[in-house]
């Protein structure tokens, strides 16, 4: 029953979409071409970017361990709307704007830069969440100033300035910024709540600078320095003045050469999947040897797609930024939890005997509680589990209208896809430096506006 009731409160976001679908019919019949083409979506700002980090370890280190530095690795989305952005590691929210003024509820990774073999025992990285007020002084130059805090209280008052330029193919951002840190703060992240820090402000310098390789290919890279304040540098847990980290990476992006199209072909979409889970790993899957879940464990998923662009290096690719809510029932081994992700996707459309495609999504996802299949492949491999882990989704769908002969119908997409959640193989600090995840073979039905 707990499972038919998901599917019973999709329906009303499936309305709109078969409302959508017939709007769309409508207008196919009435409207002229001019027409037609202003109900298209113009290209968008986006990025989809692969960046190792590797930063200098503050910490006096016990017997047995010496590391200088540790490395992570980074996937990273890109994305500018109107009012929403994804920057790397950070996104935001324009709250209020007036001319060179706007208040903005920002989130942005927090890392913890401690030896890679306690990484899983303290915990993967965190997040700092609050509100900025930012100035932008003219076209490159701007300001800002903000209170951050991550879940435990912990506060940030930061005080930034910085630029940003293009020269020919290359971008510029340098940046420096006075971080103040409560007390609490110091305590916690530098003192691991065994030694009592006082307040004191960080100073912290650098850029970071992309190259414009060819077409969407783009090479990534970026230093900092910061200056730790008295109460960290004069402390038992901090043996370094400084710390440094580094970046380099390459991602897709838009062709900057080129002005954004005010017309693209893709369309906006809605997903409505269910799924099961299975033991069996992500090679296991594509080899066709799917074990079931003992428990029968089951998800329900609902995902937006917000188009992008329909070109990748010349090649027809639609591609989405795609949020989804998803929905993990309670079982015997598991409650009732909640998955968010967020996501970039691409499809290619194969146009033969009828139209199917391939698609393939990166980007993140987190659940309030750690679910079974994910928590006894933990257990077994002797991690902590983590709440934030990669994203991945591969699908096959085919297209309705084609397959049964109504064009009514080419709206509708049939598919399947392998709902993924991982880690990278202990390269991540961001998720725990653990190894595994979960996996969830999912049918879907997906209708585009």
């Amino acid at each position: 029953m707990k499972h038919w009731l998901g599917l019973v409160l999709a329906l009303p976001a499936m309305l709109p979409t078969a409302l959508f679908a017939q709007s769309d019919k409508n207008l196919s019949e009435t409207a002229s071409v001019e027409e037609l083409r202003e109900t298209r979506e113009a290209e968008k700002n986006w990025g989809l970017a692969a960046v190792v980090r590797k930063a200098s370890i503050p910490y006096a280190q016990g017997a047995g361990v010496d590391d200088s530095s540790v490395m992570t690795f980074v996937p990273m989305m890109f994305y500018r709307g109107d009012k929403f952005y994804i920057n790397g590691t950070e996104t935001g929210y324009q709250l209020y704007q007036k001319e060179e003024f706007s208040a903005n509820a920002v989130l942005r990774m927090h890392f913890i830069d401690v030896p890679a073999v306690y990484q899983n025992q303290i915990g993967g990285d965190t997040g700092m969440g609050g509100i900025q007020l930012k100035y932008q002084w003219n076209d490159n130059v701007y300001s800002f100033a903000e209170i951050v805090t991550d879940p435990n209280a912990h506060f940030q008052a930061n005080l930034e300035v910085g630029a940003k330029y293009e020269v020919g193919d290359w971008y510029f951002h340098p940046s420096a910024t006075l971080i103040n840190k409560t007390s609490d703060y110091n305590t916690h992240y530098y003192g691991f709540n065994k030694e009592n820090l006082d307040a004191g402000s960080d100073i912290k310098v650098g850029g970071k600078t992309r190259y414009h390789v060819t077409s969407n290919l783009y090479l990534l890279a970026g230093a900092y320095a910061t200056r730790f304040d008295g109460s960290v540098r004069h402390s038992e847990t901090v043996d370094q003045n400084w710390q440094t980290e580094f970046y380099a990476g390459f991602g897709f992006f838009n062709d900057y050469s080129k002005t954004n199209r005010s017309s693209i072909s893709t369309k906006p979409y809605l997903r409505i999947a269910h799924g099961w889970a299975t033991p069996s790993n992500m090679g296991e899957i594509l080899a066709g040897e799917t074990v079931k879940d003992e428990y029968n464990n089951q998800l329900t998923s609902v995902f937006y797609g917000h188009p992008l662009t329909d070109e990748l290096f010349g090649i027809p690719l639609d591609v989405y930024l795609t949020p989804g809510l998803v929905t993990h029932w309670g079982s015997e081994v598991q409650d009732f939890t909640t998955e968010l992700v967020v996501a970039i996707k691409a499809y290619y459309t194969v146009n033969w005997p009828v139209k199917w495609r391939l698609g393939v999504a990166e980007g993140l996802s987190f659940v309030n509680d750690i679910t079974y299949i994910e928590k006894s492949e933990m257990e077994r491999k002797g991690y902590e589990p983590s709440k934030l882990l990669n994203y991945v989704d591969l699908s096959l769908d085919i297209n309705i209208g084609d397959l049964i002969n109504k064009k009514e119908l080419d709206n509708v997409w049939l598919g399947y896809s392998m709902h993924h959640r991982s880690a990278i193989f202990e390269q991540a600090s961001q998720f725990g430096r653990i190894k595994g995840g979960s996996n969830y073979n999912t049918v879907y039905l997906q209708f585009d506006f």
